[in-house]
């Protein structure tokens, strides 16, 4: 059983930098591919950056890249979302997820696990 929380989000302007965080409890949390997703108000979850446990390789939205980084820190169970030059469209609530020996994968209904959220608004 792993349990997910996250930390970080907050009220910022365009252009600004967040750094989330999302620590997890349990045992083996190197062996867990973890992701962020996000949620706007009236639209469905989407994917924003994964990386896989294996190699710690990273894949992330089109909508993201080049702006947000995600890593991992498996001594401190850990897992960031540093999200630079942000946009409006960036405003929404932004989930961790975690899936054992996960890859890659990008659908939400593939992750076992689910922190509540951190809400993340960005003002122009």
């Amino acid at each position: 059983q792993v349990q997910l929380v996250e930390s970080g989000g907050g009220l910022v302007q365009a252009g600004d930098s967040l750094r989330l965080s999302c620590a997890a409890s349990g045992r083996s949390f190197e062996t867990y591919g973890m992701s962020w997703f996000r949620q706007a108000p009236g639209k469905e979850r989407e994917f924003v950056a994964g990386i896989s446990w294996t190699d710690d390789n990273t894949y992330y939205a089109d909508s993201v890249k080049g702006r947000f980084t995600i890593s991992r820190d498996n001594a401190k169970n850990t897992v960031y979302l540093q999200m630079n030059s942000l946009k409006p469209e960036d405003t929404a609530v932004y989930y961790c997820a975690g899936g054992r020996y996960m890859s890659r994968s990008r659908e939400p209904r593939r992750f076992d696990y689910w922190g509540q959220g951190t809400q993340v608004t960005v003002s122009s």
